[in-house]
């Protein structure tokens, strides 16, 4: 069975979907692909309510990562970017190149890509964070606007690693 709540964030509203024990889901405004979900209302389901909690600190600039039960649906590959995007650090993009040469796939970056395009769990696992080789922000399944706002407000709040010599 399946739980929806709406929350509300400097990106639009986010659709929040849930299963009874993990997040299946996390959908921008005008989300390309995002599926068509019949779910019921999660407004008490007390993961809905985490997830908002985390996500409204993560707008607030207070958290960095997000410690929620996810239930990724895909292949085997997607699943693999899926958690290679987890990896990369707040406040810091990778190419498609790099993820796939991470990966130990080199010539992978176009599949990389879209893998990373059907993410179904927007900003938790954070496809945000891929940028194109030179810098360039290509698509983002919520809209180029969404991911520079995301990119962004992560400089924004980034607190550098420093190395005490």
């Amino acid at each position: 069975m399946l739980y929806e709540r709406r929350i509300s964030s400097p990106v639009g509203d986010l659709h929040v979907v849930a299963a009874e024990e993990a997040i299946v889901g996390v959908y921008l405004p005008g989300h390309k692909g995002a599926p068509e979900i019949v779910a019921h209302d999660g407004q008490n389901h007390p993961l809905l309510a985490e997830a908002a909690r985390q996500l409204a600190e993560y707008f607030a600039g207070g958290r960095e990562f997000f410690t929620l039960p996810l239930d990724l649906h895909g292949s085997a590959f997607q699943r693999e970017v899926w958690r290679a995007l987890v990896e990369i650090p707040f406040g810091e993009t990778r190419s498609y190149a790099e993820l796939a040469r991470a990966l130990g796939r080199p010539q992978a970056a176009r599949a990389v890509g879209a893998a990373n395009g059907k993410n179904p769990i927007s900003i938790i696992v954070p496809c945000h964070r891929v940028i194109a080789g030179d810098g360039a922000l290509t698509g983002y399944a919520g809209g180029v606007a969404a991911k520079q706002w995301l990119l962004s407000h992560e400089q924004e709040h980034h607190a550098p690693h420093h190395v005490i010599h």
